[in-house]
């Protein structure tokens, strides 16, 4: 029986899968999988994923924004470019978005003025923000602190402790975990997994990249193998994946404010 599950965050428009989006999209189908969030990070990637939107609605869904590693070599206008996007009808979210203290891309003052224009960005539209947290989350947590309003969004590909998600989850945040929740050395993340309240969960692929067990480093990584991170939760929480499923996957209509 295969299992509802929606894949918040995959990276559909990116060179991996330049010729073969129909058939990753087939797979993930075949795998019970109902919705994928096709997230941008620049321009580019930004007007393939409403593209890709556009060519399977009510299944790809897009965020557009600037991921913090790619904030400095972005040109002047492309800001605008995003605002503009976040208008079309596919656009279910900003981001990515956020800090990255793990590369040194983009100089850290730069990436929290993008962050808070990202956040802006969300108040304008009422989108959930999609956020970037690799090495980070402190900091994250920080910039978020100092806003007028936190937007709804979700912290993506969650690596932090629980205690920086409690903060998150006080400020109305969403915890998504990857494939990373798999590995056989993560007994301490899997331990945050199963602390976060059922409504605030969610799960991704973060294609190509992070593969969950038993496919750990074998790439691309493709939304069809989001069941195996949720099953991997399900076990860790003591409740049946096809109860975790319809969990999170309903989270995810509502982050996203889906049909």
């Amino acid at each position: 029986m295969t299992l509802p599950l929606f894949d918040t965050h995959a990276h559909l428009n990116v060179d991996a899968f330049s010729d073969n989006v129909d058939a990753v999209v087939q797979r993930a189908r075949d795998r019970g999988v109902t919705g994928i969030m096709v997230i941008g990070i620049d321009v580019a990637t930004s007007k393939r994923a409403c593209e890709l939107a556009t060519l399977y609605p009510g299944f790809l869904f897009a965020a557009v924004g600037i991921q913090p590693n790619s904030v400095a070599e972005s040109e002047p206008g492309d800001f605008s470019v995003i605002q503009e996007l976040a208008g079309l009808p596919g656009v279910r979210a900003i981001g990515e978005t956020g800090l990255d203290c793990y590369w040194d891309d983009t100089p850290l003052e730069m990436q929290h003025e993008f962050f808070d224009r990202h956040l802006q960005l969300c108040r304008d539209t009422a989108l959930p923000m999609v956020i970037h947290m690799r090495e980070s989350g402190d900091l994250i947590a920080e910039q978020l602190r100092r806003q007028t309003a936190v937007p709804v969004g979700v912290m993506h590909s969650y690596t932090g402790g629980l205690e920086l998600a409690v903060q998150c989850l006080e400020m109305g945040l969403y915890i998504s975990f990857a494939g990373m929740v798999t590995f056989k050395k993560s007994e301490d993340l899997r331990s945050v997994a199963k602390a976060i309240p059922e409504d605030r969960l969610l799960v991704e692929t973060d294609s190509p990249y992070l593969s969950p067990e038993p496919l750990r480093g074998k790439r691309p990584n493709e939304p069809a193998r989001v069941e195996h991170t949720l099953r991997c939760i399900a076990e860790t929480r003591g409740v049946t994946a096809e109860y975790l499923a319809a969990v999170t996957t309903e989270n995810a209509k509502r982050l996203f404010q889906l049909p």
